[in-house]
Order: structure tokens, then C-alpha cells, then sequence
């Protein structure tokens, strides 16, 4: 099983409000929907353990993806690129890592 990882910060002059309500009433219910995933899930980071760091990433999504191929396909769609273009006004320099599981 493929997951793909998404590390980001907030750009500048977004608001967490409003990037939550936007992730909660499109982004999440639209990716869930794609015949290709599993779960999705974003996660705010809140805390590095054991510091009094800031974490370098506010968000962290985690999106299970059961067929890679027919995920490239839902991707390209109309519907999917316009949630894209709209992830990239919320998220400042995002990092997309490709993973599998090692057990």
C-alpha cells in the first residue's frame, strides 16, 4: 500500500480558520471520494516532543492510496485540479513524499 505524505506550512495571510473550513468542507470530502484512496486524514502538528521547538510543518496529511494508476487518472480530472489550485493558495512550498509501508 502506497501512502503519500504531505508536509506544509500556512502561506502568509492565511488564516488556520480558514484553511480548516476549506480543508473540512472540500478538501477532505472530495479526496475521500476517489475510488483509488483509502483514508485521508490531516493532521495540525502541534508540538515537537521532548523541545520547546516549534515544528518546521503546522499540517501533515496522510492520504492512503490503493491503486497508484487510477490515482494519476483521478487527479487529472477537472474537479481535482481545481481542489489542487486551491490547496496552493492555502499552503506555502508543500512537500509530497511517495511511502510504503516497511512491514
Amino acid at each position: 500500500m502506497t501512502h503519500l505524505i504531505v508536509l506544509f506550512n500556512l502561506k502568509d495571510g492565511v488564516e488556520r480558520s480558514e484553511y480548516e473550513t476549506w480543508a473540512r468542507s472540500t478538501d477532505l470530502p472530495i479526496v475521500r471520494g476517489l475510488d483509488s484512496i483509502n483514508s485521508f486524514s490531516i493532521y495540525r502538528a502541534s508540538e515537537l516532543l521532548g523541545s520547546d521547538e516549534k515544528p518546521p510543518f503546522q499540517y501533515v496529511e496522510v492520504i492512503q492510496i490503493d491503486d497508484m494508476e487510477r490515482f494519476g487518472d483521478e487527479v487529472a480530472s477537472e474537479a481535482m485540479q481545481k481542489v489542487a489550485s486551491e490547496f496552493q493558495e492555502h499552503a506555502d512550498g508543500p512537500m509530497f513524499l511517495i511511502s510504503e509501508s516497511i512491514d
